[in-house]
């Protein structure tokens, strides 16, 4: 009768160890002179380092790399309050390069930028695993430098990232280093910041078009990584991915960088050198979400008086005139809607009647605006389902006030 083993090798399967190929030598001499890097010791065994140092007047184009403003109004968006009493020292840059885009277990971190501000410099570190087997050590490498910190700053990292580490961590029984930790991930600021003006906000597009801060031919597609990564896994030869090492340099340097600007702009938002009208309707709505209305009327204010979008400026004078009428400031809000109403807006007309019906107690005045916005919707350019909305809620108005009109002859 067969063995089990000799059924095995039938198959195909290949039995013992004989076959089995040990770890390849560490090239230490290659990478180091290849990259600059050095190899730090862990309880894990050791981890390939590539640093870089920036001095704390350092300018990603035409931002500064310091974070000098207050971390306040961040905080209040981020709906963290220890963000805003957190030292510069204990925020943490972080970014990974993976084997995949898509996540899950099957996918690994092999390079994680982070970068950590140190007395009056940014220091950056760059953690390489050139063999999965080393995925532990680059682990605790990385835990090691985020030690002193108390809070993760990415780019979509809270949906990327930070879930991906975690689950690293996990699998290689190593703990969570920033378990507990703040996180500020930029990318769901800069598109409060930017949607309505830019056609993405992809980190590297925010550097060219609003830091001036394009990148140099070493640039890699960040599609491109995985697949020079396993090149690199076939080949041992980490030309191909000193690219990826640059690109993975830039975006935490961007981070930080970004971060100093957007902290500029929510620190004193009034103060801020905006070129763009929009720019400024985008700051005036994040300032009224956050209930600091005085500051947002003045942002409205300011950038009406831009050069905008029509869409862009009547949409702003319609939230200009809502929040002036929360203020009480109804002299302004009346101002407003007169203005929309004589361009033709229905919501201004519909404002004004609501404003004659029960503040006014001029059901006559009332009727007379919806009328005219019933006039203004018969010509006007509206989706069919927009229409009808407009028309049900005019219609039933018309109704009521025509009872009342009625009612006080």
């Amino acid at each position: 009768m067969a063995s089990l083993s000799d059924k095995l090798k039938s198959l195909g399967v290949k039995v013992g160890a004989s076959e089995i190929r040990p770890p390849a030598t560490r090239t230490r001499s290659n990478l180091e002179e290849s990259l600059g890097g050095h190899w730090v010791a862990t309880r894990q065994g050791d981890a390939f380092v590539v640093e870089q140092v920036f001095p704390a007047d350092y300018r990603h184009g035409t931002a500064p790399i310091q974070v000098d403003a207050s971390l306040k109004t961040i905080s209040s968006w981020a709906r963290d309050e220890r963000i805003a009493n957190l030292a510069l020292s204990q925020l943490a840059f972080l970014d990974t390069e993976t084997s995949g885009l898509a996540g899950g277990t099957g996918t690994y971190a092999f390079m994680v930028g982070a970068g950590r501000f140190v007395e009056d410099q940014f220091r950056l570190s760059i953690f390489f695993m050139r063999d999965p087997a080393e995925e532990a050590a680059l682990l605790e490498a990385l835990a090691d430098f985020l030690a002193p910190c108390a809070a993760l700053v990415t780019f979509n990292g809270k949906a990327f990232d930070a879930p991906l580490l975690r689950a690293r961590y996990q699998l290689n029984q190593i703990p969570c280093p920033f378990d507990g930790f703040s996180h500020l991930d930029l990318l769901p600021l800069a598109r409060r910041l930017w949607r309505d003006r830019l056609p993405s906000r992809a980190l590297k597009y925010l550097e060219e078009h609003i830091m001036a801060a394009p990148r140099s031919s070493e640039e890699v597609p960040g599609y491109e990584i995985p697949f020079l990564y396993f090149d690199y896994l076939r080949s041992k030869d980490i030309t191909p991915l000193k690219g990826v090492f640059y690109h993975n340099a830039m975006d935490v340097v961007a981070m930080a960088a970004l971060l100093s600007l957007m902290a500029g702009l929510l620190a004193d938002p009034h103060g801020a050198d905006l070129e763009h009208g929009q720019d400024v309707i985008a700051l005036a709505k994040l300032f009224e979400d956050l209930n600091q209305w005085e500051d947002a009327a003045l942002l409205y204010e300011r950038g009406l008086k831009t050069s905008l979008p029509e869409t862009d400026f009547w949409q702003a004078m319609q939230r200009l005139s809502a929040l002036q009428r929360r203020r009480g400031d109804m002299q302004t809000a009346l101002r407003l809607w007169e203005q929309a109403a004589a361009e033709g807006h229905i919501y201004a007309h519909v404002e004004l009647a609501k404003y004659y019906e029960h503040t006014r107690r001029d059901p006559q005045a009332a009727r007379t605006w919806t009328i005219s916005a019933m006039r203004h919707l018969q010509s006007a350019d509206l989706p069919g389902y927009m229409r009808k909305h407009w028309l049900d809620e005019l219609e039933h108005r018309l109704k009521r006030l025509d009872d009342k009109v009625k009612k006080n002859v």
